[in-house]
């Protein structure tokens, strides 16, 4: 271990880079549940996409410990699964199948991107203020798909939305829930996240809402899922939409992570550059293409990763412990399946909490950086569409900045984004 990930040299030490590992997958392990859950609204079957998504976070996360030697880890995205199940499918009314196909092909495009060292190039080219508003837009947009699945928002008589019932039932669950998490949170509680959805489920057992494990342990099978991919429509406009928003929403969320983490890490060297980036890039493409083919959606890299790295983690062995923890979980099933949908809602409303957090560095000074960001923002939860947003924020950007004499602000492939966004509603 000391020869292959080079511990010594970073710093580290075998004891403190597995400590590092448990203490990752703690902070993520909230996506075995509330993965299959967002998928599982999108008509597919729960246990495959449980089994498809700790076989696909397993293997990412053991590539880039392998290749890389970084302390990341990877899994299904939140976000993009929700684009996955409430756009394209209930929203756009497209099969699981279909939308399984793009993020296969997106894969593959992130492949040969990452061969040829240009996400970057198409990251620089997307305004900033876009980049923050589209992680604050998504964490509104988790946040209120979690009020829902909880039944605290409800559809109301006479009105768009209501308050639900949180004096009983699965919905004063999960205000306990949110109250629970949001302790844990503030006291620094390493895991927080994973123990508000054990402490919750607890609670739901004298409520009637939780029940005992049941069924087999061995891992649920995954041929409700297996290689569903459907091909029928691949070269549609909507495809081209669809296609773009996975490419365009995870290589933010993948390029910011790393960045990001790196940086905790002291892993960035003198030139601002990560080390082994290129290999990191390619995990997460091999990730998401390897996830297509068993049943989930686009796999990406965790800022969950922080909180190993603010234990010490620095090297892959990090990255090997948690991606053995998600192999293991594969057969503890059962404790996962009793979890109920109230248990996962208040983990959705702190990731999304924690997605929003960009929006204090946006230039609300500067309308015309401003106003697109807000309409990114407000856009997402209010069409019920992450595309819907970044659409309306790209577009508003490049207008008020021709308008307002700032052309030169919009960077020229900007320019191409927007004629294709355009074209969206045109042809429509």
């Amino acid at each position: 271990m000391e020869k292959f990930f080079k511990l010594k040299e970073h710093g580290t030490s075998v004891k403190i880079e597995i400590l590092a590992g448990l203490t990752t997958f703690m902070t993520m392990a909230y996506i075995l549940v509330v993965n299959p859950l967002i998928l599982k609204d999108a008509g597919m079957d729960f246990g495959a996409v449980f089994t498809a998504t700790a076989i696909s976070a397993g293997a990412a996360t053991l590539i880039m410990a392998l290749l890389a030697n970084l302390p990341f880890a990877l899994a299904p995205g939140m976000g993009l699964n929700a684009f996955f199940a409430y756009t394209v499918v209930l929203g756009m009314g497209y099969s699981w199948e279909f939308a399984l196909t793009a993020v296969f092909i997106e894969g593959i495009i992130f492949l040969i991107l990452t061969a040829f060292n240009v996400r970057e190039a198409i990251v620089n080219s997307i305004p900033p203020t876009i980049k923050k508003a589209i992680s604050a837009g998504i964490g509104l947009f988790i946040a209120f798909i979690g009020l829902v699945n909880a039944g605290i928002i409800v559809k109301g008589e006479g009105t768009i939305l209501a308050l639900g019932n949180i004096t009983g039932g699965p919905g004063l669950l999960a205000i306990l829930g949110i109250i629970i998490t949001g302790v844990l949170l503030i006291f620094k509680v390493r895991g927080a996240l994973l123990l508000g959805i054990i402490a919750t489920t607890l609670i739901g057992f004298p409520m009637g809402i939780t029940h005992a494990p049941s069924g087999s342990w061995a891992p649920p099978s995954l041929a409700p899922i297996l290689f569903k991919l459907d091909f029928s429509r691949i070269f549609s406009m909507d495809m081209l939409i669809i296609l773009f928003t996975f490419l365009f929403v995870d290589m933010f969320d993948t390029v910011g992570t790393l960045i990001g983490v790196s940086t905790k890490a002291g892993l960035i060297d003198k030139d601002g550059n990560i080390p082994k980036v290129k290999a990191a890039l390619f995990a997460d493409a091999a990730g998401t293409t390897l996830g297509a083919c068993l049943g989930t959606s686009t796999v990406t890299t965790y800022v969950e990763s922080a909180s190993g790295v603010a234990e010490g983690g620095k090297t892959g062995l990090t990255a090997l412990t948690v991606a053995i923890l998600f192999f293991v979980a594969l057969f503890l099933s059962p404790l996962f399946l009793m979890i109920p949908g109230a248990a996962t809602a208040p983990v959705l409303v702190m990731v999304g909490l924690f997605m929003i957090t960009p929006i204090k560095e946006i230039n609300f000074e500067d309308f015309t950086e401003a106003i697109p960001a807000f309409l990114t923002i407000i856009m997402m939860p209010l069409s019920y569409s992450i595309a819907e947003g970044i659409t309306f924020g790209m577009l508003a950007y490049i207008v008020l900045k021709v308008l307002t004499g700032k052309a030169k602000d919009v960077h020229p492939v900007t320019y191409i984004v927007g004629i294709f966004f355009l074209l969206k509603y045109i042809l429509k």
